[in-house]
């Protein structure tokens, strides 16, 4: 991944000595430059393609020519990616998506020196149809040039996923709740694929590989679908809204809050999986599992409690626990000796439980704010304590960025595409300009008021604020839905600048001397490693195949999700509902295009 930082790699007016484009159409410059795009493809001219883009343009591609999540930056990679994929692709009857004016071709002011033009076009290779988004930019000629293409595959030709005209038109007269019974069962047959997790990532992972065509078992070891989201903190609440968090084939009705309760969505997801017919083990526990690299089939021993143990054999298994592992808890000298109660969020429940006590809340991110909020909403004498600084943006803000694509006129899908098409390169360097804007503007009276009182706030990783820190680290930050005034107040007070040295009889004592005393505990301290699971489940020498999960790879892209992750047959599904809405889908095409025999990752070298 580049490593260049704002503002010398932006397109910008002056970089490319220019002048605000005007009185141009839209669809005239889209079709010429798509035309041309076109001839060079079909002739495999891959040096007349390139020629169309920048010299530092960008080529994103989501499984489509690489059946994989690849970014190529600048001419040489493109070119190299073509000569590579080009013909084994098959790539061709190219046609500029216009119908409608949500994604017909658009002239965009980024900031008032940047500016390009946005159009989709449609496309077809070997195996399936998908969609492009292009981003043209002006150059002093009156040509425009590619900044970035994302070419992105939608569907399988030959394996479509069973929606709409294709769904089931039979009739049923009083048999549908065997089959249903002996679906979920399997009794005379094992699924293709195990989900392990039966939260939003496992379910939507599901429904996709359901719908494709792909037999597919999810177990999950709790009692109840939704119990990831029933048992967590009763103060849990989503902070992005409603359109970001959708869920794929079953739309939130129109009457649902924007903001969703976990509660509330812990009884959606129980619900999602009922109405989309997913086949669930719940109070289910893989005991053992053991690959075979003859057959390329994994043998999964479960537990299934009062049920019995049950072996199957499947020839992949998904991770879907979430993006984290296990909970982290620093380890701190002399807990014995603490009379009080010291727990992880992930066992917290409610402040109400709490009442007249005192309270620290180690840790400063969206569950240290939330748990902190709570035990201030009863009455709790709390602290909360900063290891370091936090990136602290308010929910009107994220609100803001999210609703330029994900609100109530986009469709969902398109919105997710739109999401999808820049490189993070790109995105960094934008939201690099974004972020500073924001806490100078709309942000400036909670961030002064947080430094006064001696809260730390960033700006993110490369100063690019919540998305770096989410896609880099998985956390980070706090999306601020009230707490930061309640700091700002005082109603809750802050520690920090001063590490935890040892648990005392009555709290902790810290380096300087400083002792801070509570009844209970909270440490909002972060998961370890998404590997944590499949390591427990799988062994030492398969986990030691996997390469990192999470996080950005060289190229931009989130490593080890949704995509090979170093070992056949094994995959994760990790990430915010966004991120796994769209991607679900890509990692079930991945699988079924394995199962058909369509895709054989040795194959692809680029």
């Amino acid at each position: 991944m580049a490593t260049d930082s704002f503002p010398q790699r932006l397109p910008t007016l002056h970089r490319l000595g220019v002048t605000y484009p005007s009185n141009v159409s839209s669809s005239e410059v889209a079709t010429a430059w798509l035309n041309a795009f076109s001839a060079a493809m079909t002739q495999g001219d891959t040096a007349a393609v390139v020629d169309l883009f920048l010299e530092d343009g960008f080529w994103k591609d989501v499984i489509a020519l690489t059946w994989d999540f690849r970014t190529f930056e600048g001419r040489k990679d493109i070119k190299k990616l073509l000569d590579a994929r080009l013909v084994a692709t098959g790539l061709n009857e190219l046609r500029l998506l216009q119908s409608e004016p949500l994604n017909e071709p658009a002239l965009q002011k980024v900031y008032h020196d940047l500016v390009w033009l946005r159009f989709c076009f449609g496309f077809t290779t070997k195996h399936g149809k998908g969609t492009a988004v292009v981003h043209l930019v002006p150059l002093p000629d009156s040509k425009w040039k590619a900044y970035t293409l994302l070419t992105c595959l939608n569907s399988l030709t030959d394996f479509p996923q069973k929606l709409g005209p294709l769904r089931n038109w039979e009739t049923d007269h009083g048999s549908w709740e065997e089959k249903r019974r002996q679906e979920i069962e399997f009794p005379n047959n094992d699924p293709t694929v195990i989900v392990i997790g039966a939260g939003h990532s496992g379910l939507e992972t599901a429904a996709g590989l359901k719908y494709i065509g792909v037999p597919t078992l999810v177990i999950d070891k709790k009692p109840r679908v939704g119990d990831s989201w029933r048992d967590r903190y009763k103060a849990l609440c989503l902070h992005t809204t409603i359109w970001h968090s959708q869920t794929p084939y079953l739309n939130f009705p129109p009457t649902w809050p924007v903001y969703t309760p976990a509660a509330k969505l812990a009884d959606w997801l129980e619900s999602y999986a009922g109405f989309l017919e997913l086949d669930v083990w719940t109070a289910s526990t893989i005991t053992k599992t053991s690959w075979n690299d003859s057959t390329k089939t994994w043998s999964v021993e479960v537990d299934r409690g009062s049920k019995g143990t049950r072996v199957l054999t499947v020839k992949h298994l998904v991770f879907a626990t979430g993006s984290g592992g296990r909970p982290k808890v620093p380890d701190i000298p002399g807990k014995a000796s603490f009379k009080g109660s010291a727990v992880h969020s992930s066992e917290f429940k409610s402040a109400a439980d709490h009442i007249g006590k005192t309270a620290i809340v180690v840790g400063c991110c969206n569950s240290a704010h939330d748990i902190a909020q709570d035990f201030c909403n009863h009455g709790v004498d709390i602290t909360m304590y900063q290891r370091s600084s936090t990136l602290v943006i308010s929910q009107e803000s994220v609100a803001a960025m999210l609703g330029v694509v994900y609100n109530e006129d986009l469709p969902t899908e398109l919105a997710d595409t739109y999401n999808t098409s820049l490189p993070w390169a790109v995105v960094r360097r934008l939201q690099q300009r974004m972020v500073p804007m924001v806490a100078e503007t709309t942000d400036k009276a909670i961030l002064d008021g947080l430094a006064k009182v001696g809260f730390k706030t960033n700006l993110g990783i490369h100063g690019a604020g919540l998305i770096s820190l989410y896609l880099e680290r998985g956390g980070g930050y706090y999306v601020d839905t009230g707490a930061s005034k309640s700091i700002i107040d005082g109603n809750i007070k802050i520690k920090n600048g001063s590490a935890i040295e040892s648990f005392t009889e009555n709290g902790l004592l810290f380096a300087d001397g400083t002792e801070l005393q509570a009844d209970i505990i909270v440490f909002a301290t972060g998961y370890g490693d998404p590997r944590d699971f499949m390591r427990e489940v799988c062994g030492d020498e398969v986990a030691s195949k996997i390469t990192r999960v999470w996080g950005l790879d060289e190229e931009g892209q989130s490593a080890g999700v949704w995509r090979y992750c170093g070992h056949d047959g094994l995959w994760f599904a990790n990430g915010d509902f966004a991120l796994l809405r769209f991607h679900s889908l890509h990692l079930a095409m991945q699988i079924k295009a394995i199962e058909e025999g369509i895709l054989n990752k040795a194959d692809i070298v680029i």
